[in-house]
């Protein structure tokens, strides 16, 4: 990450348990920090547009940048490729900023290996019935969709003890109180701080 000082918060969460949310708010609420926008090679649905949810490209756009090892992460997911660029997040990280990131189990455990100073969270919905209704009441997939990341997610969920933090989105505005409360903490861990207080003050 180059700068200790600067945050990576890597957030996980089986499709429909509102980590995307989660993310979008604490970027709007909480100063210099920034969300990371991931590539796809999936087609943007209704409400997304390129550059802001996603950088849509197609799969051999997508493998190139494999090639040229231009993603800190990559991974397969529903069929379609998900990645996250290298030189954006060293960018931002230069520009002095916190990174927010929401990827997959597979992704995570890729920057968790790239990034051992990294915050790594995990969302899990109140129940699996409620996972179902939220996956449902989007509308946006189709039933077999629907069922396709429902399996996914019992996967997913199996790897929740692996991460540092854990929300149980249950009440929207409570999860997202318990993100930033995270972000606030890490932000004073003391090891992240040691170095510049000690020239700051020179002690």
């Amino acid at each position: 990450m180059g700068d200790p000082r600067r945050l990576l918060i890597v957030v996980s969460a089986p499709s429909g348990a509102g980590k995307t949310s989660l993310c979008e708010e604490a970027v709007r609420r909480i100063p210099g920090i920034t969300h990371s926008v991931s590539y796809t090679t999936r087609t943007p649905r209704p409400h997304e547009v390129g550059g802001r949810d996603y950088h849509f490209v197609d799969e051999a756009t997508f493998q190139d940048m494999v090639k040229s090892g231009s993603f800190a992460e990559w991974a397969s997911v529903h069929g379609h490729f998900y990645g996250t660029s290298r030189h954006l997040l060293a960018d931002q990280v230069a520009a002095g900023q916190d990174v927010i990131l929401d990827v997959d189990t597979q992704g995570a455990a890729q920057l968790r290996q790239a990034y051992p100073g990294g915050v790594f969270v995990f969302v899990l919905p109140p129940s699996w019935t409620q996972l179902e209704q939220r996956l449902q009441n989007r509308q946006s997939d189709a039933p077999e969709e629907i069922e396709r990341r429902l399996k996914k997610a019992r996967e997913e969920m199996k790897y929740f003890s692996e991460y540092d933090y854990v929300i149980i989105n249950d009440v929207l505005e409570r999860a997202i109180g318990d993100l930033c409360a995270i972000i606030a903490a890490e932000r004073c861990r003391n090891f992240r701080l040691n170095s510049h207080i000690r020239e700051e003050l020179g002690i």
